[in-house]
């Protein structure tokens, strides 16, 4: 049965129909990447399904008891509340479930028979309701998810009312995924994620995380890793994808070249009935006439596709940027701290005339701040840097400012790029065709820069700055505010083969932009160190997994379960395996710890058989958690078991 079910739902905001039938099923536990253009319906649609607004017609059914979970761009905490209480906060039924199973205790302590059968029952189902809801063992999972998001033990002290905004987005995430909603909705979930947190968060909706997801990002990474299916929201309609985004990628383009043969015959058919039309449409023939121009007229309103919205590849000769030197940039021995904090230390760079230099690393960790010292804006503690000759820089910055916002468009396009000989003004057609390769329709070109939003305005700047013949592009986090077909456009641009042949310093955590565009990496560890590596993105990636797995000692591979019903004469024989030997003595120590585990299980669930102990609240309570705890441990102990076993073998 499907987890939620939405059908033929229709809304209009006037006469913009922003979703026209979109019918659609997702199952429990499916992982759903929900995709298309700004403004083409999906915040309507995820609106819709939160029951935040109410559609023109259709149906939306979601499984009785279920819960939704959101992720909001606003969340609602607790400013008094320390970090680590307000993730706990996610357990508040746990907590609720705990009282009432206390309240069971007490009432058995002083029950008779008949109400000590029923208060039993009560306890099970609560005892159930408790294991599903997380059980005993929630610090560990709280730390874990806090961990993974980039905080320190060190901060989870800290009171929400001192955090940042990107730590309340990034905490109110971890209490999200706390909570673990039937259905999770995740609208741009790794807005304030590094790297490290967008692997952890992908590994953990794709490997972890048991209930359904919903997730909206521009992270094509993210989507490739989590995602089972896509579903497009296109002028209001759904389309449906079975894989992740770079088989939807695929699927689309074969939909939409299909969809463009069909287009250009039926414009064949139309024009050859127009041509008879008005051949026609006076004299003897006028009412044969008059009647095809009523068939063609139905035949446009209900069998005519849709043009298909174009994914190519955009077509367009940038400006050439005036050479600049060999040495673009050099440091030698310069070093930044802020307090305590040391952001890098002794840093000796070189950057040479094209190089395309990703630079990546936590928040915080000094990536802005090294760029602000190689161009000036900034004194660097110690050390010197050297800028090359003739540079023209083109810097993007996180705030857009002194631009003129009651230009339009394209007139802030044509006052900011040059023509292609790269030296005079861009005309004003220009400039239009610089904003329709950025995705700006006809209309959107009209509109002031005012009344743009700031994924929009972020756009056009970014448009400008590609055009303005610049031969140092320096990108800081330029795709935070794009959707996926900007971001994409971008890439097409700075990519080797999109016409921009200057250099490029580029700070990011969008895995694919880096990829695409970056040959050189310059990583950031947080602690003041910085590695230069020469290579792409899945390259470094690549070589840290190694780096990982040469540091780690080798071991027997670990069964897939504990394999307990093996002879203890296994025990006696030796074994060659890699790293330190596993001896008879190990595997002996690992049994007796597992005999008084179970031992000791068995004496409580004695005591829990006899009526008596259910009469001694604090009693029962002790027992119940010390045989979770036992339970607990002797699980990962019996795993090692059966791993030191099979490598005696």
């Amino acid at each position: 049965m499907p987890l939620l079910t939405v059908s033929n739902l229709g809304h209009a905001y006037g006469a913009n129909v922003v979703l026209d039938g979109a019918t659609f099923a997702i199952d429990p536990g499916e992982k759903i990447g929900l995709v298309g253009r700004n403004g083409q319906g999906k915040t309507t649609l995820m609106k819709a399904v939160l029951g935040r607004l109410q559609p023109d017609t259709g149906q939306i059914q979601l499984q009785r008891s279920a819960r939704i979970g959101y992720l909001s761009q606003d969340p609602e905490l607790n400013p008094e509340e320390s970090l680590r209480d307000a993730a706990e906060g996610a357990f508040k039924l746990l907590h609720e479930l705990h009282g009432k199973l206390n309240d069971v205790y007490d009432e058995m302590a002083g029950a008779d028979a008949d109400r000590l059968d029923r208060l039993m029952k009560q306890q099970a189902k609560l005892e159930d309701s408790i294991e599903a809801a997380g059980g005993y063992a929630i610090d560990h999972r709280i730390d874990a998810t806090l961990h993974g998001l980039g905080f320190s033990d060190e901060q989870f002290t800290l009171k929400v009312r001192n955090l940042s905004g990107g730590q309340k987005g990034r905490l109110a995430l971890a209490r999200l995924l706390l909570e673990q909603p039937d259905l999770l909705m995740l609208d741009e979930p790794t807005n304030h994620l590094d790297i490290a947190g967008r692997e952890w968060l992908e590994t953990f909706l794709a490997e972890e995380y048991p209930g359904a997801v919903i997730v909206v990002s521009h992270d094509r990474w993210l989507l490739d890793q989590v995602v089972t299916r896509i579903i497009e929201v296109e002028r209001g309609r759904i389309w449906e994808y079975p894989g992740n985004y770079e088989k939807y990628l695929a699927l689309k383009e074969e939909r939409q070249l299909t969809e463009a043969r069909v287009y250009d015959k039926q414009l064949d058919k139309i024009r050859q009935e127009e041509q008879f039309i008005q051949r026609y449409k006076t004299g003897q023939r006028a009412k044969q006439a008059r009647g095809r121009q009523s068939r063609l007229d139905r035949y446009k309103r209900d069998e005519l596709v849709d043009r298909p919205m174009s994914l190519d590849v955009m077509k367009l000769n940038l400006p050439k940027a005036p050479r600049s030197g060999d040495q673009v940039a050099s440091a030698e021995g310069i070093s930044k701290r802020y307090g305590e904090t040391v952001l890098f230390d002794r840093l000796d760079l070189s950057i040479s005339r094209g190089e395309r230099i990703g630079i990546i690393g936590p928040n915080g960790a000094g990536k802005t701040t090294l760029v602000k010292c190689l161009l000036g804006e900034l004194e660097a503690d110690e050390g010197s840097v050297r800028l090359g000759s003739r540079l023209s820089v083109g810097y993007y910055r996180q705030l857009h400012e002194g631009l003129d916002l009651s230009l339009t468009v394209w007139q802030y396009l044509q006052s900011v790029i040059v023509a292609q000989d790269g030296q005079s003004k861009a005309s004003e057609q220009q400039a239009r065709d610089l904003a329709g390769a950025f995705l700006f329709s006809g209309s959107d070109q009209e509109k002031a820069l005012v009344d743009l939003s700031g994924g929009e305005r972020s756009r056009a700047v970014l448009a400008g700055l590609v055009a303005s013949a610049k031969n140092l592009l320096v990108l800081d986090e330029p795709t935070n505010h794009l959707d996926i077909p900007s971001a994409e456009r971008l890439e097409q641009v700075l990519s080797m083969a999109g016409g921009y042949d200057g250099t490029l310093l580029l700070i990011s955590h969008d895995r694919a932009l880096l990829q695409a565009t970056c040959d050189r990496l310059l990583i950031f560890d947080g602690a003041g160190g910085v590695r230069d590596f020469t290579g792409s993105f899945v390259e470094w990636h690549q070589r840290m997994e190694q780096e990982a797995a040469d540091r780690q000692p080798a071991a027997p591979a670990v069964p897939s379960s504990a394999a307990r019903e093996r002879s203890k004469a296994h025990s006696g024989k030796k074994s060659s395996a890699q790293g330190r030997k596993v001896t008879e003595r190990d595997v002996e120590k690992l049994a007796e710890r597992i005999e008084q585990l179970e031992s000791r299980r068995g004496a409580i669930d004695a005591e829990l058989a006899d009526p008596e102990a259910y009469r001694d609240g604090d009693r029962l309570r002790t027992l119940q958690q010390e045989r979770q705890r036992i339970q607990k441990e002797l699980e990962p102990i019996e795993e090692q078991w059966a791993q030191a076993v099979e490598s005696m073998d």
